[in-house]
């Protein structure tokens, strides 16, 4: 069982940045695929970036070159940083554990970031 909790969103100014982060509980963290997901007001739920458990990482075309995620397995962390923020990016944010091997699929309740002037 995996648990995650996301913090760092919040209200940016476009061209801005903004850290997010997902603190994971459990066991075997290092095993799981770590990912970032949003979901825009009308829109499905998205992949923003990956990072695997063998250390890929892996964007969706729209953030590359902005967003960077990482990890630090020591800490069970998981982190996304965001710059030069335009209002499409506007979303709640979740992390996202994933198992395909074991059938595990974990969610955070999500972190609301909102880009306007």
């Amino acid at each position: 069982q995996v648990q995650l909790v996301e913090s760092g969103g919040g209200l940016v100014q476009p061209g801005g940045s903004l850290r997010l982060s997902c603190a994971a509980s459990g066991s075997f963290f290092v095993i799981y695929d770590m990912g970032w997901y949003r979901q825009a007001p009308g829109k499905q739920r998205e992949l923003v970036a990956g990072f695997s458990s063998g250390g890929r990482t892996n964007y969706v075309d729209s953030v590359k070159g902005r967003f960077a995620i990482s990890r630090d397995n020591s800490k069970k962390m998981v982190y996304l940083q965001m710059n030069s923020l335009k209002p499409e990016d506007t979303a709640v944010y979740y992390c996202n554990a994933k198992s395909t091997g074991l059938g595990l699929d974990y969610w955070g309740k999500g972190t609301l970031v909102t880009i306007s002037s």
